[in-house]
């Protein structure tokens, strides 16, 4: 109660339950059943459910036509102090929230928190090894991966309904998030990337893209010729998962990203 009395927004959600939800039965958490497609039956089994997610989020795809990627050498790349700071791996364990991450090492993110002041040096350590070694370790490559509603639908019996979120081990996310900071330093100091891209990169948000998309509406219509604008919007986020290793790390060669994050 002493919690709620400080927070104006709290006090209204207690009193919002306390009129409508605390005398409702508490409602059994239950998986809907699917189906295969629209002439299917249903499926109500928990093997044959986690059968039909696993078709859908995990379905296996023909290897990317790479033909067109030619063996060179690239010996002029960007170079960047490769060795991993202990401040680094402070402020990256402080940014991560508490509970955000896979307790697959039987390690908590809030733990791991707590007890970051001690471990400090020992995690530098590690993540110095791995960038030194080249080696990703297997435990880090371990997710938990769960299945969530997406919200406001009618039905939940398609699988469309439904997507995925993975929660990385405390360790494996923290030495990820080391890396994207590095890369992102590099593409940002070295301008590799083009001036239309807004997502992930610093001071770029929502608002940048709808202006940047706006003066081009505009510079069209204040042509002497009357054009028809056409925009085009695609969904990519389904197909990332599906990315040829092998050509996005020859992108990252044709950039001149050093060598220790390819490797």
């Amino acid at each position: 109660m002493h919690e709620l009395s400080e927070a104006l927004k709290s006090t209204w959600r207690f009193a919002k339950w306390a009129r409508i939800e605390s005398q409702l039965l508490k409602k059994l958490s239950q998986f809907s059943s699917l189906k295969w497609s629209d002439i299917d039956h249903m499926t109500t089994t928990f093997e044959k459910k986690i059968e039909i997610l696993r078709e859908k989020f995990f379905f296996s795809s023909s290897q990317a036509n790479i033909n067109d990627i030619a063996e060179s050498f690239i010996s002029l790349t960007v170079s960047f102090n490769s060795r991993i700071t202990e401040d680094e791996v402070k402020q990256t364990i402080r940014r991560v929230k508490a509970d955000k991450a896979s307790n697959a090492s039987d390690i908590s993110n809030r733990a791991l928190q707590a007890s970051f002041t001690e471990l400090i040096s020992v995690l530098t350590s590690l993540f110095n090894a791995c960038v030194t070694h080249k080696y990703h370790l297997k435990q880090f490559k371990k997710t938990q991966t769960i299945v969530l509603r997406k919200s406001k639908k009618s039905d939940y019996i398609d699988s469309k309904m439904y997507r995925l979120i993975a929660l990385l081990d405390i360790m494996s996310k923290a030495l990820k998030l080391i890396m994207i900071k590095r890369l992102s330093d590099i593409v940002e100091t070295h301008h590799m990337l083009s001036n239309a891209q807004m997502r992930a990169r610093c001071k770029r948000f929502v608002i940048s893209t709808l202006d940047l998309l706006i003066d081009q509406v505009h510079t069209v219509w204040d042509c002497e010729i009357k054009y028809v604008i056409f925009m085009l919007s695609l969904n990519v986020v389904e197909a990332f998962n599906q990315v040829s290793h092998v050509r996005l790390l020859h992108t990252l060669k044709m950039k001149r990203t050093s060598s220790y994050i390819i490797k």
